[in-house]
């Protein structure tokens, strides 16, 4: 070995160790995964445990799971932040999260750097463990779903993110030349929004997969959230849109515009007015509270939630908005 990062390995097993874990705990049957959201949550998300979610930025983000997991009070999460934003904000801020790896976080992009998460960390309330660049952080997921201890890559080598990270630089026995190694990431859980999936949790993606591919071979547990369930019929209709197969997933839970206030490619368009009063709110503790008073714990559920934030006329307002943007700017997508 040349040289090692100083960020704190986390998430990192040993391939042939998780192979028999998924051995003894994962099933290969067809089985009915359906369950309500509280069950889903209570079940696979431990305090303490490694969690990351699928989606890039704030489309097509796992929102009402991110809520559900605030509502629950759930504690000393660590979350893989690759390009986390308003979810990676809001656990944060929640006090939920304690440590967390970057790639991409504390911003919301466009819309400004997000506030109550930066002082979660200026503070000491959470820990920035380690640091990536978006490349290392994918091949980090690549390497555990191919069941690889790391994956060989030239980013990170001569910059500083390299030494707030977890990777090792070795000497290519090919070449004789310096190589990084990123260690794979085997997270505990991931959670993963889709367009469609059938009851054993086989899922189907519409537009650009981002990481989710790799994510939902290389979590330990998987729950899928689902804008709708559909006949396995459906499914098979079209097997090559199925990019999450049934036996990698734990749980399948259906809730129809999950990803809001996030943008769902094809269905419905980013909340501005929801994700400003949250920007807004956020600025100080107390704002805090009181958006996470009036919104998380203030109402028993995502449907609750959708009422409080406009109900059917502002999700049919938001649905107009994205087939807008669908015609203008991917018209071979409208339906």
């Amino acid at each position: 070995m040349v040289e090692e990062g100083e960020g704190e390995l986390l998430a990192w097993h040993d391939p042939d160790e998780h192979r028999k874990w998924v051995e003894r705990n994962k099933f290969r049957t067809l089985k009915d995964k359906r369950m309500d959201l509280r069950e889903a949550v209570k079940r696979y998300v431990k305090n303490g445990c490694y969690i990351a979610f699928g989606g890039f930025g704030h489309v097509r983000v796992p929102m009402a799971a991110v809520y559900e997991i605030i509502r629950q009070k759930k504690k000393d999460l660590i979350v893989g932040g690759k390009t986390g934003v308003h979810d990676t904000d809001l656990l944060m801020a929640s006090g939920c999260a304690s440590k967390v790896e970057v790639a991409y976080c504390f911003g919301h992009e466009l819309r400004g750097l997000s506030p109550a998460s930066r002082r979660a960390v200026e503070k000491g309330k959470v820990k920035v463990a380690s640091e990536w660049s978006n490349a290392a952080f994918q091949w980090r997921l690549e390497a555990a779903a191919l069941g690889l201890p790391f994956m060989p890559v030239r980013v990170l080598l001569g910059t500083d993110t390299f030494k707030r990270s977890s990777s090792k630089v070795v000497k290519d026995p090919f070449s004789g030349k310096r190589i990084c190694l990123v260690p794979a990431c085997y997270p505990d859980v991931a959670i993963l929004h889709v367009h469609r999936c059938d009851i054993y949790g086989n899922s189907q993606i519409d537009g650009i997969l981002v990481m989710d591919f790799e994510l939902a071979r290389a979590a330990r547990r998987l729950i899928v959230t689902t804008e709708e369930i559909v006949e396995e019929e459906e499914i098979r209709k079209r097997p090559d849109r199925t990019v999450i197969p049934f036996f990698l997933v734990d749980a399948v839970v259906e809730v129809p515009y999950g990803s809001h206030p996030c943008h769902m490619p094809y269905l419905y368009y980013f909340d501005e007015e929801h994700i400003g009063e949250w920007l807004k709110l956020s600025k100080t503790d107390e704002g805090v509270e009181q958006y996470l008073d009036k919104y998380v714990y203030g109402v028993k559920d995502f449907v609750e939630y959708l009422n409080l934030v406009g109900g059917v006329k502002k999700l049919n307002y938001l649905k107009k908005l994205e087939k807008l943007q669908v015609r203008l700017e991917a018209p071979w997508m409208e339906r």
